[in-house]
């Protein structure tokens, strides 16, 4: 059987802009589609911090110059991130597989992903994730008053809101996923952490909020029983003592030692904190025998095959 390999891209496989995204996405298609001509079944994960933002600000704008345009929701604007992505990433992977006569036996699709969280989840009490434009203290209770958003103050800039990030539950698509993967196809899926919903009885309904993409890509590694999470960021390897004369690079962690670096605060919280988290939460949550490996994009081939990245194992 041909191993799974659930990939989390960082924002550096991606772009700002469209044109910028359309070039690097065709960068990022290359070390992806070596993966699968090496044989491993491959899942992608990623962000959309800059593209939901950008989104977001747009329909926030267009819809307050009274031209017609509807207010949309937070839900709604993650939903069309997913598309505009997975839009060019499928693009260039497809091609990249036709480039290599690949795409007779293989192809790419791009899932839209609602995750399941819960409504009583504490991160709905304290709002912490910025999101869209900044606004004067009179302008953001205005928008308070009327559509009962939370906004902060952000480091004298101005007021912005705020959204809850809380934990994934479940993956909606993950059957469909499964198939599709069962069938050489790489699945563009939970972009951006995937689109928040709630069950209500048997319904789903969106709710605002941003889901971290590399705990949504951990828990539907578990479910698809990948044999591999592969987290790729800006880095190599993970780092303790990071950007220190004293800085030592990685290359094997255990359960216990990552667990104890993250009580001896080595990991930054909005960078390598989450990814290592959601490697600890993909191991302690699958059968064992599974691995987690954090490194750069360039280097993804070379770290299944053990020669560089940070491996995590639960022994």
């Amino acid at each position: 059987m041909p191993k799974k390999v659930f990939i989390a891209l960082g924002g550096n496989a991606l772009g700002s802009t469209p044109l910028e995204q359309k070039q690097i996405v065709r960068k990022t298609a290359k070390p992806i589609v070596d993966l699968v001509e090496k044989g491993y079944q491959v899942i992608i994960g990623h962000g959309n911090g800059p593209q939901v933002g950008m989104i977001n600000l747009a329909m926030d704008y267009a819809s307050q110059q009274n031209i017609g345009t509807p207010y949309m929701p937070f839900a709604e604007c993650g939903a069309m991130s997913q598309g505009y992505i997975g839009y060019h990433l499928q693009q260039a992977i497809n091609d990249e597989l036709c480039t290599r006569n690949l795409n007779k036996n293989h192809g790419c699709a791009t899932i839209v992903t609602q995750v399941v969280v819960d409504k009583n989840d504490p991160a709905f009490l304290s709002p912490t994730k910025p999101i869209g434009a900044f606004y004067t203290q009179q302008q953001a209770e205005a928008i308070q008053k009327e559509h009962g958003f939370h906004f902060m103050e952000d480091a004298g800039r101005g007021y912005r809101r705020v959204i809850p990030s809380p934990k994934p539950l479940e993956i909606v698509e993950s059957p469909i996923i499964k198939q599709l993967v069962e069938r050489n196809i790489v699945v563009i899926t939970v972009g951006g952490g995937g689109i928040p919903v709630i069950r209500k009885g048997d319904l789903l309904e969106g709710i605002d909020a941003v889901i971290d993409k590399d705990n949504s890509s951990s828990k539907l590694a578990v479910e698809l029983k990948a044999d591999i999470l592969l987290i790729l960021t800006a880095v190599d390897k993970v780092a303790i003592n990071f950007n220190k004369p004293e800085q030592i690079n990685l290359d094997k962690l255990t359960l216990s030692q990552a667990q104890e670096y993250i009580s001896q605060g080595q990991f930054a919280k909005g960078s390598m904190l989450p990814k290592v988290e959601a490697c600890l939460n993909f191991l302690k949550e699958s059968d064992k025998g599974v691995q987690a490996i954090i490194t750069s994009l360039e280097n993804a081939l070379s770290a299944l095959e053990g020669k560089t990245g940070t491996t995590i194992i639960s022994g």
